[in-house]
């Protein structure tokens, strides 16, 4: 089974001439970030040990001058997923939905949430079904129960989306 990651942050332009960066963290606290060091780039495989050393500013082990720094520019900073606290009662984290079915609240299937993707306007699910993909807002009236533990999120389609029948949604049941 593989280790789920969580994005944590992600690495800015250099800041001067000595190996700094500006460090975007998507922490609740943007300070903890340092706590989880050393982080991981998305397949684990290399390590970053960040060191905060003001506002948005970080140094990063191994990284002593503006070229080494500007190479990492864009780098996505991930931790495992055990190795942040757990979310209280009714809370989740957004990577937990990924897998989850979504269903209708009448019972119907319309496929397994795929991504959960935020760029700045608010949080949507990607749900991939047979042969089609929805992008929902990720809102209480679109999504009104989230159920980790039972695997599943209830789905309140919004009226512009029609759902049509698509070849092969016959042979998925």
């Amino acid at each position: 089974m593989s280790v789920k990651r969580v994005m944590v942050g992600e690495i800015g332009r250099p800041h001067g001439v000595r190996g700094l960066v500006r460090l975007r963290a998507f922490t609740e606290d943007p300070a903890a970030i340092a706590v989880y060091s050393p982080l991981t780039d998305e397949t684990g495989a290399k390590r970053f040990v960040v060191t905060l050393k003001g506002g948005d500013i970080a140094a990063i082990e191994g990284v002593a001058d503006r070229d080494a720094a500007q190479r990492l520019t864009g780098t996505r900073l991930y931790v495992e997923r055990d190795r942040l606290p757990p979310p209280e009662d009714d809370e989740f984290y957004l990577t937990d939905l990924i897998g989850l079915a979504a269903v209708t609240e009448g019972g119907e299937t319309l496929g397994t949430i795929r991504a959960v993707e935020d760029h700045g306007a608010g949080a949507f699910i990607i749900v991939a079904g047979v042969g089609r993909e929805h992008l929902l807002p990720f809102t209480h009236a679109v999504v009104p129960v989230v159920d980790v533990a039972g695997g599943r999120v209830t789905v309140v389609l919004p009226d512009e989306i029609i759902v049509q029948p698509q070849p092969g949604d016959e042979d998925a049941a």
